[in-house]
This record gives structure tokens, C-alpha cells and sequence, in this order.
């Protein structure tokens, strides 16, 4: 303990005064302006159960992700085969995460090997049947690399899901894996829950592919679909009835780039009709690989693929280069904010689905604060008059020691801009009366010693000192408990962890340091010859 009262007094003031300063904006909605430049901007956050909010559990389909690996591996397989001049009948994805390839050869199977080995590791042989045509061979990604790409899925879903929420602008949201494939996602304070949940599930899988032309488009509606092609639809505005209508395409199924090398992605307005539409610039990689393609394919049209809708698919007149493109369509301003969002966070690898949704409105919220409140200052009244009644004139320094802790509870919170929930008012309420208790284990012992004759100086400071250890060891058993279910627990547990070890610092703090401060004061300017105890 620090020997100088004067020291010890500044330091108890330099805090108190640097917790108000933290709590200056949650309590004053009205700050002088002169002084706004100076005080912090934050206020306490409330979280869902308080300020109302969405709560969402997701599902992440990885295995969808890998059969979408599965069927670029195929594409890319097939092509490495007629490189290496090897003859087969058919190569496609099967069911589920497996490639069926049909060998016309019977020297096939060792060239395949070979390629397997050099090009595609993940791959390996599942099944190999003779047939009078050839041998029929399944394919399948090995089972361990198959493990760690579902991994690398549901971490790469959690990653795009909390840049998207990040970029929407909500104030302390929970995003946290649950499970082996679920993430739990909490958004306190959301006005347009249908938006963020739309924002939150877009896959936004970007891909630009070539239109086919030269093929009929009524022959491939009518099932005839050229080997190669795909149908893909987008939308159109009829000008002379202005009602919005669907438009087929027949593109190439070849994704000649996607949105991963996209750098940037931001809404502008077109001059013209002042629509808004989406500006994009891809990095450099993405920018030579643009400027290839634009090249290889002048006179042709290039359809913009978002999620399987074809968006826009403009001829390409000449070659572009800079890495700049644009997504037009019918957008309105927040549709075309929520897909800048989308695509500047990235596609999701896999496509969410929404297990569990609750959305918790304001109402509920401000019930929430009226009763955590009333229960918290109840019980810090009543807390407060026992010790007055017990103690006496001690009680009303404990007391004041008590408020302290409350104070400096809050400010922790505003500082660090955590959030104040449900279970964090009751663990401020459990840190009401652990701070209590250190004192009336403090009282007791000052007591004992006045009893063996001591005087007031004397029977203070070994009060103090005899309870030092018990005090240290009851807070130390428990903010290690609750460290515990810092990193174990989640959502009301590990906001009611939080807070009580905030409180339980804070309590140390008061119990030990500021009390003895004040008791020391009134000895050292008063000449006390009873303690009112």
C-alpha cells in the first residue's frame, strides 16, 4: 500500500474523474458544443436483450462447396485430359461430391493416374469398372483433404458474413461459430431486419461468362441444349407497359473470371437516368485478366452473372484495359449499397441457410432496461440501508465505496465500447454484493481488534491488513471462474462473465484502496477517539 495520503487521494480522484469522463455521453445527450471535441463520442452499447435486435442461427451447406469444387475440378480435368491426349466419352460431376469418367482406353487409367498425381492431389481413384465400352471411374476428393476443406468453408463463410456486417455499419454484433456448421449471429439495435437478413444469406457468387450467340436460344428453351452451354435468366423492363419481365440467355458454361480478383466495389449514379449501378475495379491480376478476356472476345457479349442472374451482358466493342466494369440493372439505392456490400466482403463459399431467427423489438428491450434497472437499484438501496443501519457512519463510506464500483463498472464499459446486456446487469448486481461483502469482512475484523482495547488508528490498520488476503483470495477464485466462462460460454453467459469481472476489479479497487483512503483522511484531520462501527 502506498505510504502517502496525498497520493493516494489524487490517484483515487484521477480515477473517478476518468470514469465520469467515459460516461459523460451515455448519461448528457446534450453536450456544449465547445466541448465535444474533447469528450468520447461512445456510448454504453446495449445488446439484443435490451435495445431489441435479430438473432439468427445459420447453416452452412460446406458439402454444396464441395461439390462446387468438385465441378470446376471436372471442367479443368477435362481439359487436362485432352491435353494429354487421352481418349474418353464423358467426364461430369455424379452425385454429390464425385466425378464419373468413362476411359475408352484400356492405357487410359495409367496416363490418368499420372495426371492425378502431377495436377490434382486432392483427387483420388474411388471405383474403376470394366466395361465393354471402357472403364467407367469414379473420382472423389480424399477424405482428410475433404474434412479440411469443409473447415476452411465454415471459416471462410464466418470471415465474408463478419466483413458484410462490419461494412453495414451495426454497432457491437456477435458472430461466432457454433457447432461444427452453424454460426450464431446476434445484431443488436437492426431496423431492417428482411434487409440484413438478405444481405447476411446472399451468396453473390460473381462470374462473368461469354453469351452464346450462334446457337439458337429457341431451340436450347425447347430442351435442346448445345453440350457446353447453360441457360441463365436475367430481367428486363418492358418500356411500353414499364412492368418487369424475365430474359433468357444462353451463355457458355466456361467462367472465364469471377469476383475473386475484384479490389473494389462502389455504388455511382448513371448520368443519364439516374439510376444508381455498381462500379468495379479488380487488382492487378484481375485487371490483366480482364483486359485478356475483353481482348479474346471483341464483337461478342459478355454476360455479368451475380448468383446465377444474368445482370447485364454488354458487347465488348474493343479491348479493356484498367481493370473497370460496371453492374447495371433496375437497383434501388439501398439494393445497390447491400450488393457493393456483398461483393467488396467477398462470395460466400457455400451457401446459409437460416436455422433459427428471432427478432426481438424495442418494446421488449425497453422493458428489459426498465426491470434490470429496477431490480438493480432496488437492490442497491436496500444493500445500502443495511450497512447505514449495521455500520452506522463505516456503513455510509462502504456505501459510497459501492457506488463507486457501479461507476466504474459502467465506465470500463463505455471505454472499451462492450455491451451492456441482461446478464450483464445482474452480474453488476452479484458485484454489488461481493463489494459489500469485502467490506463487512473489513468492518468485522476492524471490530475484533477495537474489542482487545486497540486504538482507532491501530484497529484500523490491522483490520485492513487481516482482511487483505481473504478479500484478495475470494476475488481472485472468482474472476478466474468467470475467465472460464469468458472463453467456454457464449451470448448471456459470456456477457454476464464480462461483467463481473469488471465489477470484481472494480471492487478490489474499492474495497481495499478507497475506503482505507477515506478512513485514513478522517484520522489524520479529525481527532477521532470512537469509530462509528
Amino acid at each position: 500500500m502506498i505510504k502517502s495520503l496525498k497520493i493516494r487521494m489524487a490517484i483515487t480522484a484521477v480515477v473517478c474523474l476518468v470514469a465520469l469522463y467515459f460516461l459523460v455521453p451515455t448519461f448528457i445527450t446534450q453536450i456544449p458544443s465547445p466541448w465535444n471535441d474533447y469528450l468520447p463520442k461512445e456510448k454504453i452499447h446495449l445488446g439484443l436483450d435490451l435495445q431489441g435486435g435479430m438473432h439468427l442461427v445459420l447453416e452452412v451447406d460446406a458439402e454444396k462447396a464441395l461439390e462446387s469444387m468438385v465441378e470446376r475440378m471436372s471442367a479443368d480435368l477435362k481439359e487436362s485430359l485432352m491435353e494429354g491426349k487421352v481418349r474418353f466419352r464423358k467426364i461430369e460431376r455424379a452425385n454429390g461430391a464425385t466425378i464419373s469418367l468413362e476411359l475408352t482406353e484400356s492405357s487410359g487409367k495409367a496416363a490418368l493416374e499420372k495426371i492425378l498425381n502431377e495436377q490434382y492431389s486432392d483427387l483420388e481413384i474411388a471405383s474403376a469398372t470394366a466395361r465393354d465400352s471402357g472403364t467407367l471411374i469414379g473420382l472423389k476428393i480424399k477424405d482428410k483433404r475433404a474434412v479440411e476443406l469443409k473447415k476452411l468453408t465454415i471459416e471462410h463463410s464466418l470471415e465474408t458474413i463478419r466483413n458484410r456486417v462490419d461494412q453495414f455499419g451495426i454497432a457491437e454484433p456477435e458472430i461466432i461459430p457454433e457447432g461444427d456448421n452453424r454460426i450464431l449471429i446476434q445484431l443488436p439495435g437492426i431496423k431492417d431486419p428482411e434487409r440484413a437478413k438478405n444481405l447476411i444469406g446472399k451468396t453473390a457468387l460473381l462470374e462473368f461468362k461469354v453469351v452464346d450467340d450462334e446457337a439458337s436460344l429457341d431451340e436450347a428453351l425447347k430442351g435442346n441444349i448445345p453440350e457446353g452451354d447453360i441457360i441463365a435468366y436475367g430481367s428486363r423492363i418492358d418500356k411500353s407497359t414499364g412492368q418487369k419481365g424475365s430474359q433468357p440467355y444462353l451463355l457458355k458454361s466456361k467462367t472465364l473470371m469471377t469476383g475473386a480478383s475484384l479490389e473494389t466495389a462502389k455504388v455511382q449514379i448513371a448520368d443519364r437516368y439516374g439510376e444508381p449501378n455498381i462500379s468495379m475495379k479488380f487488382n492487378s491480376q484481375g485487371a490483366a485478366d480482364f483486359d485478356r478476356i475483353t481482348g479474346e472476345n471483341v464483337r461478342k457479349r459478355l454476360a455479368i452473372v451475380l448468383d446465377g442472374v444474368v445482370h447485364s451482358a454488354p458487347v465488348i466493342q474493343e479491348r479493356i484495359s484498367g481493370g473497370q466494369a460496371q453492374i447495371t440493372g433496375n437497383f434501388t439505392m439501398d439494393e445497390a449499397r447491400d450488393l457493393a456490400i456483398v461483393l467488396r466482403a467477398g462470395a460466400l463459399p457455400a451457401p446459409v441457410n437460416i436455422l433459427e431467427e428471432r427478432t426481438v423489438g424495442p418494446s421488449l428491450g425497453s422493458d428489459s432496461i426498465r426491470h434490470g434497472i429496477m431490480a438493480t437499484i432496488i437492490g442497491t438501496i436496500l444493500v445500502i440501508l443495511f450497512m447505514i443501519v449495521y455500520y452506522r457512519l463505516s456503513g455510509a463510506v462502504a456505501d459510497l465505496a459501492v457506488i463507486i464500483n457501479i461507476v466504474l463498472i459502467l465506465a470500463v464499459l463505455a471505454a472499451f465500447q462492450a455491451t451492456l446486456t441482461l446478464p450483464g446487469i445482474a452480474g453488476m448486481l452479484l458485484t454489488v454484493g461481493v463489494a459489500v461483502d469485502a467490506n463487512i469482512l473489513i468492518f468485522e475484523r476492524i471490530r475484533e481488534e477495537l474489542r482487545t482495547g486497540k486504538t482507532v488508528r491501530l484497529a484500523l490498520s490491522t483490520g485492513y491488513d487481516r482482511a487483505f488476503i481473504t478479500i484478495i483470495d475470494t476475488h481472485i477464485s472468482g474472476i478466474v471462474a468467470a475467465i472460464i466462462l469468458v472463453f467456454f460460454g457464449t451470448g448471456p453467459i459470456k456477457g454476464f462473465a464480462v461483467t463481473t469481472i469488471i465489477g470484481l476489479l472494480a471492487s478490489l479497487f474499492t474495497a481495499i484502496f478507497i475506503t482505507r483512503v477515506i478512513f485514513d483522511y478522517v484520522m489524520q484531520n479529525f481527532n477521532i477517539k470512537k469509530l462509528s462501527i
